[in-house]
Formats: structure tokens, C-alpha cells, sequence
């Protein structure tokens, strides 16, 4: 089976020149740090942390709200219950809430960009966010990242979790973009929503569906194997 996951070394997209292993991986033995790990929040997830768009104070995220939703399964398309997932994001200006961020574009103080959700018992997630605008990213001349998600999946464990990227239909950015093209071409599709208008609320916001395949030769591309 070919793997639908980008090489670790992609000359295309230049920081992958000086992270990417030089060596053989050495096997290590787990313990309680490989365990446990950071999450985007503290305590149990509730049901509001999915809502990105709502800051908890009163005050609601400027640009075109959506509903991403899907359902996460593994290789033999049973869904996967009780799983974390997390999203991190540009806001509509398409800049993130970082002290690295330095592009010249508006902050949302009503934005954090970042939710997470836990998935039921047929593996679905859903998140209302808007949807993030292109940035500029220094890679070579001219570079614009296509408006994207990134998703995070955590298993069982901090060893367990996965990353990898959700893309919006007909982004005309694709043509241009290396860490897009460092995915075979075969497997691009599986990192692009579609546009669901089932998910669509009347006069409120936008639908896109989002499926995950943890392993399999359907296999959503991820960041980390």
C-alpha cells in the first residue's frame, strides 16, 4: 500500500529541511511524560468549547461562521467514540493569536482560534467557527497558505496523537502551496471538506464535512506518523 502521508523531509516547504530526522528513530521506553500531555484547555471538555466563535464574555467572532463536523473511524470504517479532538486557527484576517504572528492583519479580540470536542458514540465531532482567512508565510516569493484547519487527535495517549490539516473547497491557493503538494496526489482530496448544505443553517452559517480515517488504506494525511 503506497502511504497517503507526507515524507518527513519536503524540500518544498523549507522548515522541513532543518527538523526533519537525519537518523534512524531509537525506540524509548514509555513513562508517565509519553502518557499525559498539553491539551488546548484545562479540565473536563464542555460543550461550549467546540463554539469558537463565542468568547464566553458577551462578545462573537467577526467573519463568515461555519459548522465543520464528520465522523472519525478506523481502518475498518467503525467509528471511534470518546475521542478528543482539537482545532486551532487563523481568524477571518487570517492571523493568529500568537506572539510569532507578526503579519499585518487584524486581531479578533473576540477570537481565540483554538476549540475542542469529544466525539459521540457514531464518532461525530462539530465545531462552529468562522472561516479563516490566507496568510502570508515566508517559504519563498509570494507565499499565501490556503485558508486551512488544523486538527489534532490524541488516542489513548500523548504518544498516540495525529495532526494533519482541513482544507476548504477550490482554494486557488492549492496550485502554489508546497506543504499541500508534499501529500501524494492521491490522497489530496482527503485533507478538503465538502461543502454540506444538510449542515447549512438558513441565515447563519455555512456547512462543510469533514470525515477522519485514522489508519487504512483510506487514511486521513497526517502531520506525524
Amino acid at each position: 500500500m503506497t502511504s497517503p502521508h507526507p515524507p518527513l523531509l519536503s524540500p518544498g516547504y523549507k522548515s522541513t529541511v532543518l527538523r526533519a530526522p537525519q537518523q534512524a528513530p531509537i525506540l524509548l521506553p514509555g513513562s508517565l511524560g509519553e502518557l499525559t500531555g498539553p491539551v488546548l484547555g484545562e479540565g473536563p471538555v464542555a460543550s461550549g468549547d467546540a463554539d469558537l466563535t463565542l468568547d464566553g464574555k458577551g462578545g462573537e467572532a467577526q467573519g463568515q461562521r461555519i459548522i465543520v463536523h464528520g465522523v472519525v473511524s478506523d481502518a475498518a470504517g467503525r467509528p471511534v467514540r470518546d475521542q478528543l479532538v482539537e482545532v486551532w486557527q487563523a481568524n477571518a484576517a487570517g492571523r493568529y493569536l500568537h506572539k510569532w504572528d507578526r503579519h499585518d492583519a487584524p486581531l479578533d479580540p473576540h477570537f481565540t482560534g483554538v476549540g475542542r470536542a469529544l466525539t459521540d458514540d457514531e464518532g461525530r465531532y462539530r465545531f462552529v467557527t468562522v472561516k479563516p482567512g490566507a496568510y502570508p508565510w515566508g517559504n519563498h516569493p509570494n507565499a499565501w497558505r490556503p485558508a486551512h484547519i488544523h486538527f489534532s487527535l490524541f488516542g489513548r495517549a500523548f504518544t498516540q496523537r495525529l495532526v494533519t490539516q482541513m482544507y476548504f473547497p477550490d482554494d486557488p491557493l492549492f496550485a502554489f502551496d508546497p506543504i499541500y503538494h508534499s501529500v501524494p496526489e492521491f490522497a489530496r482530496d482527503r485533507l478538503v471538506a465538502g461543502f454540506d448544505l444538510g449542515a447549512t443553517v438558513d441565515s447563519w452559517a455555512l456547512g462543510f464535512r469533514f470525515d477522519i480515517v485514522l489508519s487504512g488504506d483510506s487514511a486521513t494525511p497526517w502531520e506525524t506518523k
